[in-house]
């Protein structure tokens, strides 16, 4: 059943997202709205979600993983990173936060980066 959860969410998930694509790719071209706009949609879901689930403990986990794993993972990504990165800070691991913000930001644009230098086939 959670893996049912899981791909359920994460199929509507990834459709909001190619539908917020759809609908924002040529509303400002030079700017990645639409990416802008499902990173913080899913950070709004999902922090909303935690919430909402704080007193409801008998539905915390089927809902935790069809919206918070599911569904804002099919969204975005970033949901996570911005959860976990705000974990640490609330747990005073300061130079963890960092760590990760930096070095998964750093990765991810080098990696870009050497695939824009390695000419396609």
């Amino acid at each position: 059943m959670s893996y049912l959860l899981v791909f359920l969410g994460g199929g509507l998930g990834s459709l909001l997202r190619y539908m917020i694509g759809i609908s924002f790719q040529k509303v400002i071209p030079s700017l990645p709205l639409a990416t802008l706009i499902s990173n913080v949609l899913a950070c709004l879901l999902f922090g909303l979600t935690l919430w909402l689930l704080q007193s409801k403990e008998n539905l915390h986990t089927p809902l935790r993983l069809l919206l918070l794993v599911g569904f804002c993972g099919g969204l975005s990504t970033f949901s996570s990173f911005g959860y976990e990165t705000f974990l640490l800070f609330k747990e005073q691991l300061f130079l963890a936060a960092a760590l990760n913000i930096i070095v998964s930001v750093s990765l991810c644009l080098i990696i870009f980066y050497l695939f824009y230098l390695t000419p396609g086939k």
